[in-house]
C-alpha cells in the first residue's frame, strides 16, 4: 500500500529507523488515512512518532498541544536536528519572531506546530489556525484533561473547543499513563471512538523498580547513587525545602545537583533545568508536584524519597528514566508518616466527597504496590488492567521478601497503643512493647501497664515495620495534626474482635545489602573492546551539541552511539545503516563521527 510505502520512507530518511515497533505501523497508516486515533503507549515506545510521521505525510501542518513550554522547546529542537519544518507558538515569544512564525504558517513552511492549551484556546488563535490547512491535530498528554486523572489541567478540559473547530481534522489523543475510567473519559470528550483506541500496554521492561522503608534515607540514596556515577537522573521530594536541602547536601557529597521547584525564580528554575537537559552526570532534586517536562533520553535513575501521590504519578515519575530503551533503575523510600500525610492532604483537601473516596482508593493501590511480596512490575500493570509474568527486574523478584503470621504482633501493638491512650506516636509504642524504661515512660506510668515488654521477641526495627504495615492496611489512624499520636481505626477494632490471620512482610536485612557497584547502565550495554570508541563518541557529541547550545542526545542518542561503536561504520553508505541516523544527521555529521571512528580502527 502507498501510505505504508511513505511512512516507512520517511521513518528511514528522517529518523534513521528501517522498521516500526510494536503498534505504531497500523496507528500511523490509521491516522494517515484520515482517522481519529487515542494512542495509549509507555513512555519510550515511540508515540510522537505515531503523529509526527502522519503529519510530514499528509497535506498540511500537524498541530500539537503539549502541556509545557520546555518539553515543546525540547521536541522542536530534535526535530529540526531531523531535517523536520517545525517550531513552538507561547507566549514567550517576542513580537517579531511571533509575526515571522505566522508567515511562516500562512505560507506552509511547517510540518508540525507545537502550542501549549493555553495559547490555542485563545480566540485570535483558534481563529487564525482556522484560515490554515491542517493535517491532524495531536492532544499529548492527553490525561491532564481527565478530572480522575493525576494531572488534571482545567485549560485541557476546555480542548473539546479543538473538536468543534475542526471537526472533519483526524484528531490524536496520545498518554502514558491513563487508567480504565480516565481512558474512558478521555474518548468521550474528544469523541474518539472506541474503534479507534489503540492500547499498547504499559510495561517498561528496562525500568528496574524497587521500594523501601526509609531506614536512613541519606544513606539509602548514597547507597544507590553509588551506581549511578556519571550518569544522568532525578530525585524527587515532597516539600521544596527538601528539595533545597536535598540538592545542597549532594553537592557536598560532590554530585552536580540542581534543584527545581515551582517556588523558584523562573530564571533560575530554567537555568537549572537547561543543565540537566544538557549535562551528561547532572542530578536534578525536583518536587513531586512539580513536572520537569523535560523528553531526555538518558535519564538513568529516578529515586523518590517521599511517597508520591499515586500509582499514576509514580509511574509516570519514575518512566521519565531510560526513555532511550537502555537499563533504568528506580527506588522509592516511604514510611508511616509519608503514608498519614499523604492521607492528611486528601481528608482536608476540598475535594468533594467522590472525590475523596477515589483519592483513597488510589492512595490504597499505592500503599499495596509497596507493601507487595510479589512481583512489584505485576502489581504496577495490574493496576492500569495490564499484566506480565513475574519480571526478574524488580526488588522482590530479585530478593522475595520473607512473611510471617503477624497475627499475634498485630495484637499486641493495637492492644499496646489502647493501653497508652491511643495519643502517643510510633517510637514511643515500640518503646513501650519492647520494655524500654525511659524517662517518659516512667512518668506516663506505662511501665505499668500489662503491655509493657510483651514485645521483645521482635527488634525495634520490626516493630517499626509492622506498624508502617498496620497503618497502610488502615488498622491503624496517625494523627499528623498533632503530633503524629497512633489510635486504633474501626478496622482495627474488628480485627481485635475478629482475630483473622494475618501475614506481615518481614523487613530486609540491614543494610550491608547491595553487593559490588554496578557499572553505569550506557557502559554496560557496550562490548569492553568498543567502550574507548564508545567514550570518544560521547565527547564528541558533547563537542557539537555545546557549538550549537543544545542538549548532546539531540543530536545522537546514546542508543545510537552504541551502535555505532559496535558496527565501525568506514563510509557515508555503512554509517546510513546504522539504527537512529537519518539523511539529515548523517549530512550534519557523518563526517564528524566518521572521522572519530577512523582514528580508534
Amino acid at each position: 500500500m502507498q501510505m505504508t510505502a511513505t511512512a516507512l520512507d520517511i521513518l528511514k530518511t528522517v529518523y534513521g529507523y528501517d522498521a516500526f515497533r510494536g503498534p505504531q505501523a497500523r496507528i500511523v497508516e490509521h491516522v494517515i488515512a484520515g482517522n481519529n486515533a487515542f494512542v495509549l503507549m509507555p513512555t519510550g515506545g515511540g508515540k510522537s512518532l505515531c503523529y509526527q510521521i502522519p503529519a510530514i505525510a499528509r497535506p498540511g501542518m500537524g498541530l500539537v498541544v503539549s502541556p509545557l513550554l520546555a518539553l515543546m522547546a525540547d521536541q522542536v529542537a530534535a526535530l529540526r536536528q531531523a531535517g523536520v519544518r517545525a517550531a513552538a507558538l507561547n507566549s514567550d515569544l517576542p513580537p517579531d519572531e511571533r509575526r515571522a512564525l505566522w508567515r511562516d504558517i500562512y505560507d506552509g513552511n511547517l510540518d508540525l506546530l507545537y502550542v501549549a492549551p493555553e495559547t490555542l484556546l485563545r480566540p485570535d488563535v483558534l481563529e487564525r489556525l482556522g484560515q490554515v490547512k491542517l493535517s491532524l491535530v495531536a492532544i499529548d498528554e492527553a490525561h491532564c484533561l481527565s478530572q480522575w486523572g493525576h494531572d488534571f489541567r482545567p485549560s485541557y478540559r476546555q480542548l473539546d473547543a479543538v473538536v468543534r473547530q475542526f471537526p472533519d481534522i483526524p484528531r490524536m489523543a496520545l498518554t502514558a499513563t491513563a487508567d480504565e475510567p480516565t481512558r474512558a473519559e478521555i474518548l468521550a470528550h474528544l469523541d474518539i471512538a472506541e474503534e479507534d483506541a489503540f492500547i499498547a500496554g504499559f510495561d517498561r521492561p528496562n525500568i528496574r523498580y524497587a521500594i523501601e522503608e526509609k531506614d536512613n534515607p541519606r544513606a539509602q540514596l548514597k547507597d544507590f547513587l553509588k551506581r549511578h556515577e556519571g550518569e544522568s537522573g532525578i530525585v524527587y521530594c515532597l516539600s521544596k525545602r527538601k528539595t533545597e536541602e536535598t540538592a545542597a547536601w549532594l553537592r557536598g557529597e560532590g554530585y552536580d545537583a540542581l534543584a527545581y521547584h515551582a517556588g523558584m525564580d523562573k530564571a533560575a528554575r530554567e537555568a537549572n533545568q537547561m543543565r540537566f537537559q544538557r549535562g551528561e552526570a547532572v542530578v536534578m532534586v525536583a518536587t513531586i508536584a512539580f513536572g520537569m517536562g523535560i523528553d531526555k533520553p538518558d535519564v538513568r535513575f529516578v529515586a523518590h524519597l517521599d511517597l508520591p501521590a499515586s500509582i499514576e504519578a509514580y509511574y509516570q515519575e519514575t518512566g521519565r528514566a531510560g526513555r532511550d530503551g537502555l537499563a533504568a533503575d528506580t527506588l522509592m523510600l516511604y514510611g508511616s508518616e509519608d503514608i498519614a500525610l499523604r492521607g492528611r492532604f486528601i481528608e482536608e483537601s476540598d475535594a468533594p466527597d467522590q472525590r475523596k473516596r477515589v483519592e483513597r482508593g488510589k492512595l490504597d493501590a499505592l500503599l499495596g504496590l509497596a507493601e507487595t511480596a510479589g512481583c512489584r512490575r505485576q502489581v504496577l500493570l495490574s493496576y492500569f488492567g495490564d499484566r506480565c509474568e513475574p519480571c526478574g527486574n524488580c526488588d522482590t523478584c530479585a530478593e522475595p521478601p520473607r512473611l510471617f503470621d503477624g497475627t499475634i504482633a498485630a495484637q499486641k501493638a493495637l492492644s499496646c497503643i489502647y493501653r497508652t491512650g491511643e495519643r502517643f506516636g510510633q517510637a514511643y509504642v515500640v518503646d513501650v512493647l519492647l520494655g524500654v524504661e525511659n524517662e517518659r515512660i516512667v512518668r506516663s506510668g506505662h511501665d505499668r501497664i500489662s503491655t509493657f515488654g510483651i514485645g521483645t521477641e521482635h527488634d525495634n526495627r520490626t516493630w517499626r515495620a509492622i506498624l508502617r504495615q498496620l497503618i497502610a492496611l488502615r488498622l491503624v489512624d496517625v494523627d499528623l495534626a498533632g503530633h503524629g499520636g497512633l489510635s486504633i481505626a474501626p478496622a482495627g477494632r474488628d480485627f481485635l474482635r475478629d482475630k483473622p490471620v494475618l501475614m506481615l512482610r518481614a523487613p530486609a536485612a540491614a543494610r550491608a545489602r547491595r553487593g559490588k557497584v554496578a557499572r553505569a547502565a550506557a557502559q554496560s550495554a557496550v562490548a569492553e573492546a568498543d567502550r574507548g570508541l564508545f567514550q570518544a563518541l560521547r565527547q564528541k557529541r558533547l563537542e557539537i551539541a555545546r557549538a550549537q547550545n543544545l542538549p548532546p542526545y539531540v543530536i545522537f542518542h546514546d542508543k545510537t552511539l552504541i551502535e555505532l561503536a559496535a558496527a565501525k561504520p568506514s563510509s557515508r553508505a555503512e554509517m546510513a545503516d546504522v539504527p537512529g541516523v537519518g539523511e539529515a544527521k548523517l549530512d550534519r555529521y557523518g563526517p564528524a563521527f566518521l572521522a572519530v571512528i577512523a582514528e580508534h580502527a
